[in-house]
């Protein structure tokens, strides 16, 4: 990705004056008569958006950024600036008191995310800026390489990023940080002891075999911390196929993993005093003779019996067998991320991020962070009423509640809790995607929620 935040500068810099609506007539009051003819001119009134680009004294362009009612404290706003600015570099001149310089550098960093692989032809450049004093511009440029290598692998078609590419990219982050890794591939998985993740992905051609990632990193001694990620690297649904435009986005079904191994590298950079464990379930739900069927029943790992209702159901057969494999190691706390239900989109739309835990200072922590930070999440309950809606006639549970329960989102992560460690545990219904394009948020692979969690690990554990 392309460096945007900057520590010094050799060329020209420009002067940016973000303003709130009730701060501009001050701020022209102190300024040449002619920028405020000019703000006059073009209707320049500070709303929230606006820009004007207008000479300075010294004839180098200053560029006036409105705010509106005033930022918002986590510094949202300016991802929208390294687009929609003229390339070239600038600092900040005049900057809303309420919103940390790190939080408005960071968002500058996000905002400039591209995905031009498959482009002939790069757009035009983007603006950047002039890291704030005081920032650690460092941490900035880690959270935002590790947003980008989630976007990254999401963006990438499922051609291109397979179960043998996504395992690449983990190895890469572990050969990066110094962490290990263990793969188990095709049908070793059922000798390691995960069944679930072998019947999802039999069905796949030999080059996409399914496999279990598993990546250890940080020293004896530090409390251990479990990051679980759904890799479906393509979804048709299986033999309950999807309709055409079910599939059109489900190169983006392995962005749990994508969000659980860039997590990861956010932790690893930092260097956090934890250990870590990532455990990656990699898969593609193909269509094949040796596809499971609706009515089968699956083992797995942990030993209960699970009857396939709906093979379109798959990510949580995966994960059961994940989540199961971290409650061996006894982490102090698991977190596990998924792009699981259509239903999450319904309740919550593309946005916000629903989260299920039952350990209630862990949700508080999450939820001030996420506002904080502008990642926002939302706690969901687990709501112990729809239980039975997985109950099996002739297995121990279903991966497909009852309609009679209706919570999509709920019951599958009611599913979930069931093979989960005893632990703390959080899980999150991600979707991954920016369904609209706008500046700042560009149309396609979105990371949500790792940014809220990180700064939650960091108080944690710093």
């Amino acid at each position: 990705m392309t460096d945007l935040i900057l520590t010094t500068a050799d060329g020209e810099v420009r002067a940016l004056h973000a303003l709130a609506e009730a701060d501009l007539a001050g701020f022209l009051s102190s300024q040449p008569p002619a920028l405020a003819r000019l703000a006059a001119l073009q209707d320049f009134k500070a709303k929230a958006g606006q820009l004007l680009v207008a000479p300075g004294a010294d004839d180098a362009p200053i560029v006036l950024f409105g705010l509106g009612d005033g930022a918002r404290a986590d510094g949202t706003a300016f991802r929208a600036l390294p687009a929609r600015l003229p390339a070239g570099d600038y600092r900040l001149a005049t900057a809303p008191s309420n919103v940390p310089p790190e939080r408005i550098a960071l968002a500058w960093a996000l905002g400039g995310y591209r995905f031009e692989r498959y482009r002939k032809k790069p757009k035009d450049g983007l603006a950047r800026l002039l890291a704030p004093e005081g920032v650690d511009v460092a941490e900035v440029k880690s959270l935002a390489q590790a947003a980008a290598l989630a976007r990254d692998l999401i963006n990438i078609p499922a051609n291109d990023m397979g179960p043998v590419e996504l395992e690449l990219a983990a190895r890469e982050v572990a050969e990066a940080f110094g962490a290990k890794a263990a793969v188990v591939v095709g049908d070793a998985l059922l000798d390691a002891g995960y069944p679930a993740v072998h019947a999802v992905g039999r069905a796949a051609v030999p080059a996409r075999s399914p496999r279990m990632i598993e990546l250890s990193w940080g020293e004896a001694g530090h409390p251990l911390v479990a990051l679980v990620g759904k890799g479906v690297v393509f979804d048709t649904g299986g033999l309950d196929l999807k309709p055409s435009a079910g599939m059109r986005l489900m190169k983006k079904d392995m962005g749990g993993a994508a969000h659980a191994l860039a997590l990861a590298r956010m932790v690893m950079a930092a260097r956090l005093p934890v250990r870590l464990s990532v455990l990656l379930p990699v898969v593609e739900n193909a269509v094949a003779g040796d596809a499971m069927r609706p009515g089968d029943v699956l083992a797995s790992r942990k030993g209960l019996s699970i009857e396939v209702g709906n093979t379109d159901a798959e990510g949580r057969l995966i994960l059961a067998d994940a989540l199961t494999r971290a409650a061996e190691l006894t982490p102090e706390l698991t977190l596990d991320f998924a792009t699981l239900t259509g239903a999450a989109r319904a309740a919550l739309g593309p946005e916000v991020i629903p989260f299920y835990t039952d350990d209630d200072a862990l949700a508080g922590e999450l939820a001030a962070a996420g506002d904080a930070l502008g990642d926002p999440l939302w706690r969901m309950p687990l709501w112990a009423g729809y239980e039975p809606s997985l109950d099996s006639d002739i297995a121990d549970i279903k991966n497909d509640p009852d309609a009679w329960a209706q919570a999509g989102s709920v019951t599958a992560a009611l599913f979930l809790k069931r093979f989960a460690p005893a632990g703390a545990w959080a899980h999150f219904d991600i979707f991954g995607w920016n369904p609209r394009n706008r500046p700042g948020h560009p149309l396609g692979a979105e990371a949500q929620a790792i940014r809220a969690v990180y700064a939650v690990l960091k108080a944690r554990y710093a």
